[in-house]
């Protein structure tokens, strides 16, 4: 296990947050995640790391796998003029991983709150939700409530909207 991954659970421990741990072969895409992700029970997420056109702010967002992230409403609601991946480099300096890990425990990395997080509020329904653990070979369920509790204690900036 990674020292990235152990990060994770260190914290988890810590905020006293249950989990379960799925262990699978490293998969860089949501495609290929699928595969990985059949048997487990609540929402499969994704994560985008945008930012925008300035490269000033840095944003998480997080939904449903399946779910198409609809950009120019996003730029509207947020009030960007244009939104775009992060590059490989700013993916590790804001969040602290790499291109294929890309997940909210990455927050654990951001000490300085630059990664505003804007979260599909329909997983607010889910009851089970699930993440990898800052690595791309093992995916990480936990209750919503608990996930709320980790970005407490994360202290982003975290907005509910319709993605």
């Amino acid at each position: 296990m990674s020292d990235e991954e152990q990060k994770v659970y260190d914290v988890l421990k810590k905020l006293d947050i249950s989990y379960t741990r799925h262990e699978h072969p490293p998969v860089f895409t949501v495609q290929e995640a699928q595969l990985a992700w059949k048997n487990l029970e609540g929402a499969r997420c994704k994560n985008l790391f945008l930012r925008n056109k300035k490269g000033s702010r840095h944003y998480l967002v997080i939904l449903e796998a399946e779910k198409i992230a609809d950009i120019r409403t996003l730029e509207q609601r947020l009030g960007e003029s244009r939104l775009s991946f992060g590059s490989d480099s700013r993916l590790m300096k804001y969040l602290g991983l790499k291109k294929g890990a890309v997940s909210p425990f990455g927050l654990i990395n951001d000490t300085e709150k630059e990664v505003r997080v804007i979260i599909d509020q329909d997983l607010k329904d889910e009851s089970s939700i699930h993440f990898h653990p800052n690595v791309n070979t093992a995916t990480v369920g936990l209750s919503f409530k608990d996930f709320e509790k980790f970005l407490s204690w994360c202290g982003n900036s975290i907005n509910f909207m319709r993605v």
